[in-house]
């Protein structure tokens, strides 16, 4: 095998001119015309507007080259496209070679014979989607609420057509590498790993496809390597195109998600051989576990669990869109940012949601590393998609190239259909074309993307839709159906009620529900001017996609909180409105887990594609919002929570480890200054795997007429004598509450466990901000109350001098108003 990269410079014109400038792959148009100064930053002010026309030209790359001597002596040569966004024609020396129509999946084009010794010329021209797309729109088709009409009709990612959190720039270009590629003999196609799992022991059937260029017989040899770096090689049967052999590891390491153990992986290497040669290596990386989708009838109605090596796991993260609208500059430090911070976050699930893109290896090889399970969207979305044989024939082609890619991966979890289009089918799409719209819409998502999955990875389970009420219930139950499959719950904050409501829903996995923040004043300056910090200036609102969000943040802003003093102020509280928003949705469904009535809550969403007002609770810098803070602490194993209701007060541990955990916990009923009203405290066993009621509370009497704006519950938790969780909860709204001026002290230092600052306040203080003028830090701890007379020593997690570090600001509720 050789190889030769095509990888660099290239050059590029709008078709039909002579005038070209550089160009470089793997990116896009937008990239190398910015860095032609041909353009300004997409994402500042409004230049999304005003770049609209690049979307709408055709595009012409062009590279010349001169290959390797020794590649033009192997027997097949061939040009391998990872990634070409999408309508795209190949001419090699002014030769067709061939067509593309599918943004997501490599493509592979023979050209032996097609090469001079000398210098050649590979031109690409990439038709306008959007022109293409627009030109089929017809009133039978329904495209996503918030994008430029056509996208359905083009394998490429929706979102960059526009979304409620994105902008429209659809992209063009070669957004992922290219090369040349010479074989001999033969080549292996692709690698599979299946696993059996006996007691104490793991098989692995190893099966490497081969594609063959010569009747010659190779040799296939596997090797595979321990965690701890010993190995073990075995021969494998090679017969035609298959190469077979099975490897048993007595006493596996298993891999279990993030916070059920550790995440020791494997890697198999498959050597190709041929008359003492190396033909071809392929290497796949894989951890030992079995995971299954268990839909077990219940009292409810059905189960909807993931279990991985035999134990349930309640699901808590996120959803994930595309991390940045130019995909193709992201990088292995920026994917590994928002995977740990998702670990840190004490998350253990990711789902991908199904209108972006298939992502780059390294994202999944951090969540094998992290143990992030994935949830796995195919790339459909909210609209109506043609059924015609040609993308019938496009779609199997896609499935059968992503799930073969990815089918190895420990952190696979589930095969999704879709995001949201059952629900459309449903509910949404009525009027004229509806009944076609509901006879096309199994024709891919029961039928197409299916028949694929179950033969090329029926190990793992496949979901038609998300939300959906299961294959069997389609269009016979309401997809978000509380007690079947998954569920979206949008009516706190698109159907204006208040987080409350989240108490009212019983779904047995919740797999999508969001409230918007502004992101943080740092962010909002490298898109916006000083004038322009404003939620209503034209800049802010050319930067909040959601129709009306802005103004959802202010209503929700009303009934909570009082008004912010300044702009600044309105990002800070913005963003506990959305951190408090999913404490009490994820912590209602934990409660929720005895006997899996709930096993999951994914909330909407991780992160960002550019700077903006959105579901994020990590901004597209990376910095953290107040969410990913709250979530640190409403995911950890062990949580205690705190249900109000009225002035009463239901006190929960939930715990999700693997076994009992004794506990004390001190409750008080005091005043914001200190003073204790009542109080109690107890020990107790709290069982693995399940949620207790720990103490029912009853503050009529102490809360009555002014007190009940004057006081506060706190409950403190200690496991093993070490702190283990505290809570402080009001009985009205923040804005109803008396709060005092704090005096809050900051110490900062360094001892054996690195940098920390420790926080100590006279008086209750709520939402208590750290900050480091001029630096992004992660703190082990940020926007926490902190009672009455109580420290907290808060860690950094990104070091920074020690004079920086005596800079560090801090501020509360109290000083936003």
């Amino acid at each position: 095998m050789i190889m030769q990269t095509l990888d660099g410079a290239w050059r590029v014109s709008q078709a039909g001119s002579d005038d070209s400038f550089p160009a470089k792959t793997p990116g896009c148009i937008h990239l190398d015309l910015l860095n032609a100064k041909e353009i300004g930053d997409p994402f500042y002010g409004d230049n999304e507007y005003r770049i609209a026309w690049i979307a709408r030209t055709d595009w012409v790359y062009t590279r010349t080259f001169v290959p390797d001597a020794s590649l033009l002596g192997a027997e097949k040569i061939v040009l391998e496209c990872d990634g070409l966004d999408t309508l795209c024609t190949l001419e090699l020396n002014g030769e067709v070679i061939g067509c593309t129509d599918n943004m997501y999946i490599a493509h592979r084009f023979d050209v032996s014979g097609k090469l001079a010794a000398g210098e050649n010329e590979l031109r690409i021209t990439f038709k306008s989607a959007v022109n293409y797309g627009e030109a089929l729109m017809c009133k039978d088709v329904v495209c996503p609420g918030d994008s430029i009409p056509g996208s359905v009709f083009v394998r490429k990612a929706p979102s960059q057509y526009g979304w409620d959190w994105g902008p429209k720039i659809p992209t063009s270009g070669i957004w992922r590498p290219i090369r040349l590629a010479g074989y001999s003999v033969s080549r292996i196609d692709d690698l599979r790993v299946e696993q059996t799992h006996e007691a104490g022991r793991v098989t692995l059937n190893v099966t490497a496809e081969l594609e063959n260029y010569s009747s010659e017989v190779c040799s296939l040899s596997v090797r595979v390597i321990d965690p701890d770096g010993t190995s073990r090689e075995c021969p494998a049967n090679v017969s035609s195109s298959i190469g077979e052999c099975e490897v048993t590891i007595d006493s596996p390491k298993l891999w279990w998600p993030n916070g059920y153990g550790d995440q020791p992986l494997y890697q198999v290497e498959a050597t190709l051989s041929y008359d003492g040669k190396t033909l071809d290596v392929a290497k796949r990386q894989i951890g030992l576990r079995t995971i299954e989708l268990d839909q077990t009838p219940d009292q409810w109605g059905k189960r909807f669990a993931f279990v991985v090596n035999g134990v349930p796991v309640f699901c808590k993260g996120a959803d994930w869109i595309p991390a940045d609208q130019f995909p193709s500059r992201l990088t292995e430090e920026h994917y590994r940012h928002l995977i740990k911070s998702s670990v840190m976050a004490n998350m253990n699930m990711l789902r991908i949601w199904g209108g972006g893109f298939y992502e780059d290896e390294v994202f999944y090889d951090l969540c094998d590393e992290y143990g992030i399970l994935v949830w796995q969207d195919f790339m459909f979305a909210c609209g109506h998609y043609p059924v015609d044989a040609p993308f019938l024939a496009n779609v199997a082609r896609e499935t059968e190239a992503v799930v073969r890619r990815l089918r190895n991966r420990a952190c696979m979890a589930l095969w999704c259909g879709n995001n949201e289009m059952e629900w459309g089918v449903g509910s949404w799409w009525g009027g004229e074309g509806s009944d076609k719209r509901k006879a096309d819409y199994p024709k891919i998502f029961h039928e197409t993307i299916p028949s694929v999955v179950e033969r090329v990875d029926p190990h793992i389970a496949y979901w038609p839709s998300s939300p959906s009420s299961g294959i069997e219930n389609y269009c016979k139950l309401e997809p978000n159906d509380q007690n079947f499959g998954d569920g979206h719950y949008w009516d706190v904050w698109h159907g204006r009620k208040p987080f409350t409501a989240y108490r009212e829903q019983f779904h047995r996995f919740m797999s999508e529900f969001g409230f918007e923040s502004m992101p943080a004043i740092e962010t909002v300056r490298t898109f916006a001017g000083e004038e322009d910090l404003n939620m209503t200036s034209y800049v802010m609102e050319c930067h909040q996609k959601n129709g009306g969000g802005n103004g959802l943040i202010l209503y929700y802003m009303a009934q909570t909180f009082r008004f912010p003093k300044d702009f600044e102020m309105m990002c800070y509280t913005s963003q506990l409105l959305q951190a408090e928003a999913m404490r009490y949705g994820v912590e209602h469904w934990r409660r929720n887990r005895n006997d899996l009535r709930c096993m999951g809550a994914l909330y909407w969403q991780l992160n960002d594609c550019w700077p903006v007002s959105s579901w994020a609770s990590i901004d597209y810098f990376g910095r953290w919002k107040a969410t990913q803070y709250f979530a640190r602490r409403f995911n950890e194993s062990l949580h205690l929570s705190v249900c109000e209701e009225g002035k009463t007060a239901k006190v929960h541990v939930t715990n999700d480890l693997l076994a009992p955990v004794e506990v004390e916990i001190k409750w008080s009923l005091e005043k914001l200054d200190g003073t204790v009203l009542s109080s109690g405290a107890q020990t107790l066993t709290v069982a693995a795997e399940l949620d207790t009621l720990a103490a029912d509370l009853d503050f009529t009497s102490e809360l009555s007429g002014d007190a009940v704006r004057e006081t506060v519950l706190v409950c403190e938790m200690t496991a093993g004598g070490k702190p283990a969780g505290s809570s402080v909860t009001t009985f009205v709204p923040s804005k109803h509450v008396a709060l005092p001026e704090v005096n809050i002290a900051l110490e900062t230092g360094t001892d054996a466990e690195g940098q920390f600052i420790r926080v100590t306040t006279d008086k209750t203080a709520r939402y208590v901000c750290l900050a480091i003028p001029g630096r992004d830090v992660i703190f082990s701890d940020n926007y926490f109350d902190l009672a009455a007379g109580r420290t907290n020593t808060v860690r950094l997690l990104s070091e920074v001098e020690p004079e920086v570090l005596a800079t560090a600001k801090v501020y509360s509720l109290r000083d936003s108003y």
